[in-house]
């Protein structure tokens, strides 16, 4: 299994913050099957004033760029980012890969 770590900054806004949240509680069930079917076995999103921490777990031979790059033509994708993209600091037409970073890893025990 690999393993990616990534971050994306939310609008500085209680409201839509909460919002997001909830939007995230209630994920449609295309954007889950869109991840299952390019092999992200899990993901996991954290919160912390505003900035997002995300843990994707994926099958052995995935490619970030080519697999996570096919997530864009899975039903539903673009308009979940679409949709989401008003409560994230970043351009409302922009790609996953432009509005998530993806982070180094500097420790491991």
């Amino acid at each position: 299994m690999k393993r990616y770590c990534q971050t994306l900054k939310l609008k500085n806004d209680p409201e839509l913050i909460r919002d997001y949240v909830e939007v995230h509680n209630q994920v449609w069930p295309e954007i889950k099957q869109g991840f299952r079917d390019i092999g992200i076995l899990d993901m996991e999103i954290y919160l912390y004033d505003g900035l997002l921490f995300m843990i994707v777990e994926t099958v052995d031979g995935f490619d970030w760029e080519k697999d996570y790059g096919r997530l864009g033509a899975m039903p539903r994708q673009k308009e979940w980012e679409a949709y989401t993209a008003q409560f994230q600091e970043c351009a409302k037409d922009a790609a996953p890969a432009e509005k998530w970073h993806l982070m180094e890893r500097i420790f491991k025990l």
